[in-house]
């Protein structure tokens, strides 16, 4: 490892350099959260409520008004770590889901369909500028709604720009065209498995459930997205001066794009089938026969094997680009075991239903509506310190549902509380590898990204507690 060298300091190099506050590490946080719920079990008063399984939905339901003291439980610094491997073994459901489904979209990507379907449809919009932004922006919000789409849409950004550029628009437009649309469908989330499939699955809801309720959302928040560009693109059209980037976009020369994308063919056409006969199946296997993570996991490998023979795939390829893509998802995967060990240690303690009662009591003379937009507001700060939604619904799920129980708030509007806190500052968190890697290839400084995008967020925030308090009047199961 090299060593630095400093030439010896002057008097007036001795000032100390102030340094930049960094985000700690997010395994960090949870471990720090986990220390600290160790420490609560010395200092918190211990309790518990009661719970009993309500045999018409089978959820298991906290009793109110039954919280009584017990016998403290301190837990010790060895019990400290091993709730770690035990939170591992109690998520062990949804990280493998995580894994193998993630492992699934990884050999469709491999067959390069996914890219070489949206480079044609977007290539295909060239020259037709009035249906540029809102056809690209839809088609990349399928790929937010249905798999999670984040990081993915890096590699369009590039195309994106060339031809927002060559239709008079800026680098800002092409970037938001693309990114914006994933993100719109992300916030939809109708069937995204890593952050609705698991928050559900923790709140012991139907996976899926909901859906034409977000649907609707999805419409709105992705109508909105779209008036919001093509309102920024034509202003920037018609003066270039407001462009966020005016002095970068002078500089910019005029280039052709050329990216190693494959031109879409019958095999990509045929895994495209697979993929939509495979989601539609998951759907009706869900609705019809009740299906759950175990399932739906078989489900989505049987897709990914299919999809990989007819994409072209040979058999090594095949679990390579599997085993790829389940690696791509180590990070946010194991996130789950560590928040889980939050809540192991919290029950082991008991002094979680403690906070939880503690929370209710505090909020509980307050309006639904008003403890559902709290809610919200919660995930949304969260998501700076925990971006992996898969592992923040994992940290706040367990304390979550009981406080909607006993609150009387559908878990389903606990749920999409936790969707869109979770979605909404996603696009302008620093500590989103997402954002900071379609910004690094766009070349559009942070600062000026937050300067055109902080209105729509705002908007996408305003559309979200209006969404949550219409869910909590209409009772959304």
């Amino acid at each position: 490892m090299a060593t630095q060298h400093h030439s010896p300091a002057s008097a007036s190099d001795k000032t100390p350099a102030k340094k930049r506050f960094s985000v700690p590490h997010t395994y960090a946080i949870l471990f720090i959260m986990i220390v600290l719920a160790a420490l609560a079990s010395y200092v918190l008063p211990t309790g518990e409520f009661e719970r009993i399984k309500d045999a018409t939905s089978g959820k298991t339901i906290v009793v109110n008004d039954s919280y009584h003291a017990v016998e403290s439980s301190p837990v010790g610094f060895f019990d400290m770590f091993k709730a770690i491997p035990d939170g591992m073994q109690k998520g062990a459901q949804i990280i493998f889901y995580i894994f193998i489904v993630s492992g699934v979209f990884g050999i469709i990507r491999s067959t390069g369909a996914i890219e070489s379907g949206i480079h044609k449809g977007v290539r295909h919009l060239e020259g037709r500028e009035k249906l540029l932004i809102p056809a690209s922006m839809f088609l990349f919000s399928i790929g937010g709604f249905t798999m999670g789409m984040a990081e993915e849409s890096i590699i369009f950004v590039p195309i994106g720009i060339a031809l927002a550029r060559a239709m008079g628009f800026d680098a800002v437009t092409g970037t938001a065209m693309i990114t914006m649309g994933a993100a719109s469908g992300f916030m939809g989330g109708m069937l995204n498995p890593f952050t609705v499939g698991v928050a559900q699955s923790l709140a012991q809801l139907p996976l899926f459930s909901g859906l034409a309720f977000r649907a609707v959302i999805y419409v709105i928040v992705l109508g909105f997205a779209i008036w919001y560009v093509m309102r920024y693109a034509y202003k920037v059209k018609a003066d270039p001066t407001k462009s966020v980037i005016y002095d970068l976009e002078k500089q910019a020369v005029s280039e052709k794009v050329e990216m190693d994308i494959p031109e879409l063919n019958t095999r990509h056409k045929l895994v495209f089938l697979v993929m939509v006969i495979g989601l539609a199946c998951n759907v009706y296997g869900v609705f019809k026969y009740e299906w759950f993570l175990t399932e739906l996991t078989a489900s989505f490998l049987i897709m990914g094997l299919v999809a990989g023979l007819v994409g072209g795939l040979s058999v090594n390829n095949l679990f390579d680009s599997f085993v790829a893509g389940a690696k791509a998802v180590t990070f946010g995967a194991l996130i789950v075991g560590f928040a889980r060990a939050i809540t192991v240690v919290l029950e082991d303690g008991k002094t979680i239903d403690t906070m939880i009662y503690g929370l209710t009591s505090a909020i509980g003379h307050l309006p639904d509506a008003i403890n559902v937009i709290a809610m919200f507001l919660i995930q949304a700060v969260l998501n700076l310190f925990i971006s992996s939604g898969s592992g923040q619904a994992a940290t706040t799920m367990p304390i979550m549902v009981p406080i909607a129980d006993l609150l009387g708030i559908q878990r389903q509007v606990a749920v999409l509380a936790f969707q869109y806190g979770d979605s909404v500052t996603n696009s302008i968190i620093p500590t989103s590898s997402a954002l900071m890697g379609y910004l690094a290839v766009a070349g559009i400084p942070y600062e000026k990204w937050v300067k055109f995008i902080w209105k729509l967020l705002l908007g996408w925030a305003l559309i979200a507690c209006i969404a949550l308090i219409t869910a909590v009047f209409l009772g959304i199961t």
